[in-house]
């Protein structure tokens, strides 16, 4: 499983610790050093079956100057995932990549039935 993340991100820290107190073994790539791939966020979105407004980072700095909350129902798919490519910090973190589906943020409870471990 792929775990990504923005180390200075305290919810991906969170999420991180949560990981390796299950013992769960993941590879870890750093979200503004790797952005995900226009075809990776693209396969991403399709195994998550979420909208893909999920993906965005609401929260963000950059998000938020790019007045994203107003442009974005005028923007095709296509658009959007274009942009969510052009830079990791416009991307909802952490993200879980498994091989049957994509966890956005961190619910513990969430996280936990994805992999099928018992609370």
């Amino acid at each position: 499983m792929l775990f990504i993340e923005y180390p200075k991100c305290t919810t991906c820290k969170k999420a991180k610790k949560w990981l390796d107190e299950q013992g769960i073994a993941y590879t870890d790539r750093h979200i503004k050093e790797q952005n995900p791939t226009l075809d990776e966020l693209t396969a991403w979105h399709k195994l998550s079956g979420l909208p893909l407004k999920k993906f965005f980072n609401t929260s963000g700095v950059l998000y938020k100057n790019l007045n994203l909350k107003n442009k974005l129902p005028q923007m095709s798919e296509q658009e959007q995932l274009e942009l969510l490519a052009s830079d990791g910090m416009l991307v909802k973190r952490p993200l879980l990549v498994l091989d049957d589906t994509v966890l956005t943020g961190f619910k513990p409870e969430q996280w936990a039935d994805a992999l099928k471990i018992e609370q």
